[in-house]
């Protein structure tokens, strides 16, 4: 927390949120990919990378709430689309699957609504890099499909220059 009681990752210019659930396969794709780019790429100043796991719903409320909030949120997200597995994409909270409507209630609280209000009634701009899953389990299985693992460079770099393109005025 800053001095004035405001979360460092509210006051940058972009958020990146890593979120999914590690202990499902390839679900862990977005805790992976936050995990991949604080690791291994050079993260810009005004750029706030997380790995969220399944708990955005207390950031996603936080920012709601905060005096200060990021122009941009970047999600990191596996998904199931009909894609070939490992494929790294661009997804609008729009277009989300409907298998996601219902699984992103564990990912955000209250599902897409918060994500949805944060862009409408605040402007913050919101995109989703999606990786086709190969896997997503019912049973615990911990560790990506290859296919998803070989996605993660691709999906940073992509999360990466998006963070540097915001729509809106200028800074």
């Amino acid at each position: 927390m800053s001095d004035e009681g405001i979360p460092e990752y509210a006051s940058k210019r972009i958020l990146i949120l890593g979120v999914g659930n590690v202990l499902f396969g390839d679900d862990g794709f977005g805790p992976a990919g936050a995990d991949y780019i604080l690791s291994n790429c050079r993260i810009p100043d005004d750029v706030y990378v997380m790995d969220v796991g399944i708990g955005a719903g207390d950031i996603l409320f936080n920012i709601a709430l905060s005096p200060k909030k990021p122009r941009k949120i970047i999600i990191l997200d596996a998904v199931k689309m009909g894609k070939k597995p490992g494929t790294v994409f661009q997804l609008s909270i729009d277009n989300l699957p409907s298998s996601k409507l219902t699984d992103f209630s564990t990912h955000f609280f209250p599902a897409t609504t918060v994500l949805k209000d944060l862009r409408d009634q605040m402007g913050i701009e919101m995109v989703i890099v999606a990786c086709q899953a190969k896997r997503i389990t019912k049973a615990v299985t911990q560790g990506l499909s290859d296919e998803v693992k070989k996605a993660l460079p691709k999906a940073a770099c992509m999360a990466l220059e998006l963070a540097k393109e915001v729509k809106g005025k200028t800074d």
